[in-house]
């Protein structure tokens, strides 16, 4: 079971975007002292939902202060990028980390940043395939070239090379198919729950059995909003205080840029949902819908996004308390329900073996 951090940059009130980047990075060597497995940094253009622009600069960073910790991009905006700079600079950070760097990449949406970039619309609406094929082939060390609807040009050698895969941020079931028949495991959003990430899940591998390359199963990230307080309703009480300070006007920087409505929520339902789909409460509370998760989905990666008090310190102490409270009892458990069903598989093994030596009579 790998656990990670999901950091937003998130917006509060009142909080400089400089004071949030250097938050984030910090938060990010926090959790490598806590016990984390990874750091997941979100990308957002002209708005205080997440004050980060450039996710793979800001890896950049906290790798170099960091020792073990993987640190990913979650996600870097493909229709924004062109996808053979965006490759080169992962392979960059892929070669000076030893490894530690993990690429996530999402189509995005119909914002101001294709407009602002250049990319636009059309690009954002039918390019997503074509411009994650053309990662890929970036990514697998060799030459790349394109003549497609959207890029075109003469082969080139990939300096440095790298082979790396993307992990997919998928909301929609055709992003699913795309990620499945390309082998690419999927990074699965907070706003959704258990039932509907296990029906993605499910989804994935009906389009991946018709693959032609056999292939074992993917990595799948979960996303969820983690926070531990003393009791669980603390936890919920502080979420409702501070979550609608950051999503009211964060969520209103999401401006299309073709006319289409913008996207409308409740916050005060969206805030008590992410509260109850989601490992936020006591400790004990926490470990057991972590472990819930893993058994209704299958995941055996979420990254917890840990911003949500909106206040710096609380953050590391979040962090911190998820690390010494949450985390061993996760894997313990992890692990002891591993060796149950290794023992399980084992016994119908042997089980099976005694009926094909003695006979059905022998089971």
């Amino acid at each position: 079971m790998r656990i990670g951090v999901f950091l937003v940059a998130a917006g509060f009130p009142g909080m400089a975007p400089g004071d949030v980047l250097r938050g984030t990075t910090e938060a990010i060597e926090a959790a490598e002292r806590a016990g984390f497995d990874d750091a997941w940094i979100a990308e957002h253009h002209f708005m205080s939902y997440g004050v980060c622009p450039s996710a793979v600069t800001l890896a950049a960073v906290a790798l170099g202060r960091t020792s073990r910790i993987t640190v990913g991009t979650a996600v870097s905006v493909l229709s924004a990028q062109h996808p053979v700079a965006l490759a080169e600079q992962a392979a960059i950070l892929h070669h000076v980390s030893d490894g530690r760097f993990r690429l996530g990449v999402g189509r995005g949406g119909p914002w101001l940043e294709l407009e602002v970039f250049g990319t636009g619309v059309t690009r954002f609406e039918r390019g997503f395939p074509e411009s994650l094929d053309l990662l890929c082939t970036a990514l697998n060390g060799g030459r790349v070239a394109a003549d497609g609807e959207f890029f075109r040009f003469r082969e080139v050698s990939m300096v440095p090379q790298a082979r790396m895969s993307p992990v997919v941020a998928c909301t929609s079931d055709g992003t699913v198919r795309l990620a499945a028949e390309r082998g690419l495991p999927m990074l699965l959003g907070m706003h959704i729950g258990d039932e509907e990430k296990a029906e993605m899940i499910a989804s994935y591998d009906t389009y991946a059995a018709c693959r032609a390359e056999a292939t074992g199963p993917a990595a799948h990230v979960g996303a969820a909003l983690g926070y531990v307080a003393d009791t669980t309703e603390q936890a919920v009480r502080e979420m409702r205080e501070s979550l609608p300070r950051w999503l009211e006007p964060g969520l209103a920087g999401y401006v299309p840029v073709d006319g289409r409505p913008p996207p409308r929520r409740n916050i005060p339902e969206y805030v008590d949902l992410l509260c109850r789909i989601h490992p936020v409460g006591s400790a004990e509370h926490c470990v057991e819908k972590i472990a819930t998760t893993a058994a209704r989905t299958g995941l055996r990666h979420l990254i917890l996004m840990v911003e949500g008090a909106g206040d710096h310190a609380r953050t590391l102490e979040n962090i911190a308390r998820l690390g010494a409270e949450v985390l061993p009892a996760v894997r313990e458990r992890a692990v002891r329900e591993g060796a149950v069903r290794e023992g399980t598989v084992r016994e119908g093994a042997v089980r099976e073996q005694v009926v094909r030596e003695r006979g059905p009579g022998a089971a």
